[in-house]
């Protein structure tokens, strides 16, 4: 696909579910750049909740179509309130479908003190590694146990549901 032109890999792209196309973006820079396209997360967004939709909830010009989607898609999933999620070993402060606090990992990952996220969730360079590290005191404890709580009431609805 390196040699395709970049329009004929978008017309692929557009095939892929949300799941697929974030997938596809670690491939590689090439297609993490064309799988970040506005245009394919915008269509993504309006293929899940429709017009209205996608016209009320349109970025500004600080978010992209896929920042929008994937705050919606959290909300769908954990709701809208105040709530600690987990996602792998990972535990987020989430309001209104947003990540507001990176909480910490129960995980230490090897040759780092630190969190690779800063507190919006987003990815943040070595330099800023160095200044956000995450505690580990009785107030995280907590907060681990809680979202734990929440992960396992999540799951026990589910099972319910069905």
């Amino acid at each position: 696909m390196e040699r395709l032109p970049a329009d004929l890999c978008l017309k692929i792209f557009c095939w892929l579910d949300h799941q697929n196309l974030a997938t596809a973006q670690q491939v590689c820079k090439k297609w993490n750049f064309l799988a970040s396209d506005n245009k394919l997360w915008s269509n993504l967004f309006k293929e899940r909740w429709g017009e209205d939709r996608a016209a009320f909830y349109e970025p500004d010009g600080s978010k992209s179509w896929k920042d929008v989607y994937e705050v919606q898609d959290r909300g769908d999933r954990v709701g809208l309130g105040l709530k600690i999620i987990r996602e792998g070993g990972d535990y987020y402060l989430v309001h209104q479908g947003e990540i507001h606090q990176y909480l910490g990992s129960r995980r230490q990952r090897k040759g780092t003190d630190s969190c690779p996220l800063n507190s919006k969730g987003k990815l943040v360079g070595d330099e800023s590694l160095k200044e956000e590290k995450p505690s580990h005191g009785i107030l995280d404890q907590m907060l681990f146990f809680i979202g734990d709580l929440e992960v396992a009431s999540t799951d026990a609805k589910r099972g319910r549901v069905r």
